[in-house]
């Protein structure tokens, strides 16, 4: 077989179908350079030495630009390689199979290591429509590394996951500036100012409701510091912020204002109502003894704070839109 030939022609009826069809085009680049990197591991004689073989893919990259043009590189043609060593796999081939993601997409995912993040990263571009920007984003956050490691253990296993049990720890508040104490009142500034980014930081589906959400319970009125409302969940989620550690009265606290809401708010068709305790640290003795598991606590750092625990040794790292 010529292998380069081979290549060659797939290259070309991709390229030239790019430009007359719309629907499934990603789909269709993925199939193609799947198989163009199934032949460049065959040319290379198979897949041991195909991962240590690069000299026959710079003899192709070179004569495929001069042919051609651009897109051919070795680096691209190496993303293409890895592409089809990584999706052969029963559960990832099955899963590219049914994508639209982006080429440039992919070529972000494969540069990670673990089979798990790569398959989490691909199922959120997938399902959230995520640029490629947005995607090198959510990478650079840490995003599945923060997801609690009961979650991952599920998503690992294909266990249903909600949404609250998504929420990552910790919660990264991006741009939140403190210059001297970190108060609640600081926080609540931040988040009315900033509704959109603070439901991203919790996963997805959260859209906001309102800050201070006035509600009376018996004589007194209270405020629940943020109410959301998730549409995946169909549910409404309180959020309560806390400049301290978890502490008994927060759990209860919580508990009432979400009994509330599914007393007075909640309708037939929704779901029950979740709460988020978002704390300075988590008191993972307190957490063991709560009992509602619509509850979840989760620890918040600020973008300028040293968060080498959470992310790799790293200072977040601002990430312009």
């Amino acid at each position: 077989m010529n292998y380069y030939n081979e290549i060659k022609n797939i290259l070309i009826d991709n390229a030239i179908g790019r430009k007359v069809r719309e629907y499934k085009s990603n789909q269709k680049d993925l199939e193609s350079y799947y198989n163009v990197g199934k032949l460049l591991v065959e040319a290379q004689g198979g897949e041991e030495r195909a991962k240590y073989g690069n000299g026959l893919i710079k003899e192709y990259s070179k004569r495929l630009t001069t042919e051609l043009g651009k897109g051919y590189s070795t680096r691209n043609l190496k993303y293409m390689r890895n592409f089809y060593l990584l999706a052969k796999g029963q559960t990832l081939s099955a899963l590219f199979k049914n994508t639209n993601v982006f080429w440039s997409n992919v070529c972000e995912i494969l540069k990670l290591k673990d089979v798990n993040e790569i398959e989490y990263y691909l199922n959120l571009s997938n399902k959230l429509c995520l640029s490629t920007r947005e995607l090198r984003a959510r990478i650079k956050s840490n995003e599945y590394n923060r997801l609690p490691v009961e979650v991952k253990e599920k998503l690992k296993s294909n266990e249903l996951v909600s949404t609250s049990d998504k929420v990552p720890s910790p919660v990264v508040l991006q741009n939140l500036k403190v210059d001297d104490k970190l108060t609640e009142k600081i926080v609540q500034k931040w988040i009315d100012e900033n509704p959109t980014s603070f439901c991203e930081a919790l996963g997805e589906g959260y859209t906001y409701v309102k800050s201070q959400y006035k509600i009376k319970i018996g004589s007194n009125y209270n405020y629940i510091d943020v109410l959301l409302f998730n549409v995946i969940n169909m549910n409404y989620v309180v959020v309560e912020i806390k400049v301290t550690e978890l502490k008994k009265e927060h759990i209860g606290q919580i508990e009432t204002y979400m009994n509330y809401v599914d007393t007075n708010l909640k309708k037939e068709f929704h779901n029950k109502t979740t709460g988020i305790l978002l704390v300075r640290d988590n008191n993972k003795w307190l957490i063991k003894y709560i009992n509602n598991d619509g509850i979840k606590v989760r620890k918040y750092i600020t973008s300028e704070e040293q968060v080498s625990e959470c992310l790799g040794g790293l200072k977040w790292i601002t990430i312009m839109k």
